[in-house]
């Protein structure tokens, strides 16, 4: 019988995010989305911005779920039916907030930078504040 999760940890230069059984990771490459299941072949990718949505297994009579992080640089290795992410930053979507998100995406229009690269440090800053207005904007209506 095949098996139906693998191992998934998510850790952080502060901390050990999370170490649990999976049975999908849905992870956010730099260069577009893929998807993890149980048995996939070995790989290392390089993390980009994105959300890391992973799917949980029921257990007993408590239904699983899925999480969300706002993730951003770093790598990920699938192999040995163990995943590891390790992120620069993983932030769990539900302590996000549409309001802080929002200020912090203001400041940052208002702000113009001095030369190409610290305009291009701003454009990453951009999109990452960008993405945490949609996420929590989601995680609220959900």
């Amino acid at each position: 019988m095949a098996e139906k999760t693998f191992q998934c940890k998510l850790v952080t230069p502060a901390a050990q995010v999370l170490d649990e059984p999976v049975t999908y990771a849905s992870i956010p490459a730099w260069d577009g989305l893929f998807g993890v299941q149980p048995n996939r072949a070995p790989i290392v990718a390089k993390l980009g911005l994105g959300e890391l949505r992973l799917d949980f297994p029921d257990k007993g009579n408590a239904k699983g779920g899925s999480r969300s992080f706002l993730v951003d640089d770093g790598f990920v290795q699938m192999v040995n039916n163990r995943l590891t992410i390790l992120a620069a930053v993983a932030t769990p979507v539900e302590s996000l907030s549409e309001a802080d998100a929002a200020s912090e995406l203001a400041a940052l229009e208002r702000a113009a930078p001095a030369d190409k690269a610290s305009a291009a440090r701003a454009n990453k800053d951009k999109a990452r504040a960008r993405l945490k207005v949609r996420l929590a904007k989601r995680s609220k209506a959900i």
